[in-house]
């Protein structure tokens, strides 16, 4: 059984407004690149940044009410379907989320409530 699976990015909290900041860090010290939202993801805030190697931080603003965190690590297979069979005949309940272009995913908590995003890429949905 076994799934071609790789790390594509982590996603870590931020509060609303603290973009600039995130830059100097993640940037300026870190030497990360930043990369552009996909659009339908702009309207949310925060900033992405990605490595050399092509491995990614997605800073999201976190939700001010303390609800569920959207804080995540992703890893990206070419057969994201049969992973989502295999854990749902598992019994663990995935959530399909369509808002991210070139790629279908969902998501999958661990046994102990991490969240989990599967990215299989599809050029279809550019």
């Amino acid at each position: 059984m076994s799934t071609d699976l790789n790390f594509h990015h982590v996603a870590l909290g931020i509060p609303a407004g603290t973009e600039n900041e995130a830059r100097a860090f993640y940037a300026g010290l870190l030497g990360l690149r930043e990369i552009e939202k996909p659009e339908p993801l702009r309207a949310r805030g925060g900033a992405w940044f990605e490595s050399a190697e092509g491995i990614q931080v997605h800073l999201q603003i976190d939700d001010p009410d303390g609800g569920r965190s959207r804080r995540h690590f992703a890893l990206v297979t070419p057969d994201g379907s049969s992973l989502q069979g295999r854990l749902e005949e598992a019994a663990y309940r995935t959530q399909d989320d369509p808002d991210f272009p070139g790629f279908t995913r969902f998501y999958v908590d661990d046994p102990w409530g991490n969240r989990i995003e599967i990215l299989t890429p599809d050029p279809a949905r550019q």
